[in-house]
């Protein structure tokens, strides 16, 4: 239980430090950061699987490359469902945003 509480706190550290970059993600609170990192986290749960099923002969095909749009969609998808969470140049920012949100969520975790 720890273990999921603490993923979802530097998830959501992790989205206010990408609200911060010039890549056109905005976040316009603390609180919506949160929100927004149990939904992306929800639906990398439930709706990642399913994406990885219909994908995969993308996925092959492009040797894996896909799996940066499979990721890009499901933030543009958490992003369409928080409000006070937008993307300004669309699937642009979410591709930017899901790149960075795995290298900031990678280098975080790995410090704790």
């Amino acid at each position: 239980m720890t273990n999921i509480l603490l993923t979802w706190l530097v998830t959501t550290i992790s989205f206010l430090i990408i609200s911060r970059l010039p890549i056109g993600v905005e976040l316009s609170s603390f609180s919506r950061a949160m929100i927004a990192a149990a939904v992306f986290g929800l639906l990398n749960a439930m709706l990642r699987p399913v994406l990885l099923f219909f994908g995969f002969p993308f996925i092959v095909l492009t040797l894996g490359l896909f799996l940066f749009v499979l990721n890009a969609i499901i933030f543009a998808i958490a992003a369409a469902i928080v409000q006070g969470f937008h993307l300004r140049y669309g699937l642009w920012s979410a591709l930017l945003g899901s790149i960075s949100l795995s290298v900031i969520n990678s280098v975080l975790l790995s410090l704790i």
